[in-house]
């Protein structure tokens, strides 16, 4: 039995584990963005959310809340509104109006956020 605090085990597993990346289910080499292990990712349902604001508010203000009330939010009129797939922000893009149907809203992506930086500046 090996020693699990042994860093040549672990430095062991962990070329394992990068090795069998590129390998198909088959054992045989797939080229990254093809094969079965990327169709079965790529199948993998998100939540989406458009968010238009939001607003902090005590509980005793939300219990008077009723039909007709007007919550005011953090944005406003015309700022982009953030796109969220599970959690995370992803985009941030413009309502706008869907052609084919009039009664639906729909985003206008205008800008793609980056992955989040590990700086420990801020």
């Amino acid at each position: 039995m090996t020693n699990p605090f042994d860093t040549n085990s672990q430095e062991k597993v962990l070329w394992q584990q990068e090795s069998s990346l590129g390998r198909g289910l088959d054992g045989q080499d797939d080229k990254l963005g093809s094969g079965r292990n990327l169709d079965s990712i790529l199948r993998i349902p998100v939540t989406i959310q458009v968010v238009l604001g939001s607003t902090t508010m005590p509980v005793a203000n939300l219990m008077k809340l009723g039909r007709g009330a007007i919550v005011p939010l953090d944005h406003r009129v015309g700022e982009p509104v953030d796109v969220v797939v599970n959690g995370r922000t992803i985009a941030r893009g413009e309502v706008v109006v869907v052609e084919d149907d009039n009664s639906r809203f729909g985003i206008s992506l205008t800008e793609i956020v980056g992955p989040p930086t590990n700086d420990l500046n801020g």
